[in-house]
């Protein structure tokens, strides 16, 4: 015989349902209009009667409906994201900090994904954000390819762009240049003349512009410039090129991102070489790994966080009248740890 089920008391069910605005005014002592602008973000509510509210939202665990609060207002609170390219560490810790930017400001993020060679996956892509009718989009455009569909939007919505180092007018980055120059500066301070540069991608705008940080310095400090080599972000095109570089006679490395110069150590390892006792390497964007490599890679950080948060809040001050958001390039970091010596004598 089978236990009968207990029975659900109406306190029960009434605690189950979940918070309404009638609930938040009645315990404010408002009226649900009262509410409704505060939720709105109206000017027209006096600080006292707005935190009432906001208390009353928070003892009662008020959970804000985006998609109600849309039909009364005519905003969406949503930012879309157009990513080109999200395998990889940078542009995916973007989109990332992207949508925890957004959610601190209280917006939504949406995100599509399209090939840039692609105009067809484009449009449809911008057509799929458009019909969600997102306030603002941040476009990821790490590629030339990329930038140029950025050139052939037309989606009336305010834009910006992130990893197109610097390239458009609407772009927020990390100097990249400046980057690659603290790299071959780390490796040129510490008595290296003959330094070498593994690239990225010559399609990737930020491999571009590592390349000329890389001939830039070296030109600054009158050493010749070094061989450089192609490598394609992975960490197997580093261990690829292990046997170029020491072929090429060269003390040190500049590697253009660390999954590259994990391949790399991995590669001079298997060479009988010792890092940095016969060769010094420097990598760029400081994955969270990077402290942990064999030996602990010194590399360039970028402040992912903070380009996403400066992309976010400028499209919020586009669609809310804010302040103007610094645009000026962001300044890396180097990390120095113990894959960096004195050449071998």
């Amino acid at each position: 015989m089978s236990e009968a089920s207990p029975e659900v008391s109406g306190a029960d069910r009434a605690r189950a349902r979940p918070v309404g605005v009638r609930e938040v005014a009645s315990r404010a002592g408002v009226s649900r209009q009262t509410v409704s602008r505060v939720l709105n973000d109206h000017p027209d509510v006096a600080d006292e009667t707005k935190q009432r509210v906001l208390d009353a939202m928070r003892e009662l665990g008020y959970r804000m409906n985006n998609a109600a609060r849309a039909l009364g207002t005519n905003r969406s609170r949503t930012i879309g994201v157009l990513a080109s390219d999200a395998l990889q560490y940078g542009p995916s810790r973007s989109i990332a900090a992207v949508e925890q930017a957004a959610r601190a400001a209280g917006y939504w993020v949406s995100a599509v994904f399209a090939e840039s060679d692609d105009p067809g996956q484009v449009a449809a892509a911008v057509q799929h954000l458009q019909a969600q009718s997102v306030e603002g989009l941040v476009v990821v455009a790490p590629t030339r390819g990329a930038l140029e569909m950025i050139e052939s939007l037309d989606a009336g919505i305010p834009i910006v762009t992130l990893h197109s180092a610097g390239h458009e007018p609407n772009s927020f980055s990390v100097d990249q240049v400046a980057g690659a120059r603290l790299a071959v500066a780390c490796l040129a301070d510490a008595g290296h003349r003959r330094i070498a540069h593994l690239a990225g991608p010559s399609n990737w705008l930020e491999a571009e512009s590592r390349a000329a940080g890389f001939v830039a310095e070296l030109a600054a400090r009158g050493l010749e410039t070094g061989p450089r080599f192609a490598g394609d972000w992975t960490a197997r095109s580093g261990a690829d090129a292990a046997g170029a570089v020491l072929a090429s006679g060269v003390t040190a490395v500049f590697v253009a991102n660390d999954q590259m110069a994990l391949g790399l150590l991995s590669g001079l390892r298997e060479a009988g070489i010792d890092v940095p006792a016969a060769m010094s390497v420097v990598g760029f964007d400081d994955v969270p790994d990077a402290a942990y490599y064999s030996p602990p890679l010194t590399t360039v950080r970028q402040d992912f966080e903070e380009l996403a948060r400066r992309a976010v809040h400028a499209l919020i001050g586009a669609a809310e009248g804010a302040d103007e958001v610094p645009r000026e390039p962001l300044v890396p970091e180097l990390m120095v740890r113990r894959s960096v010596a004195a050449p071998p004598r």
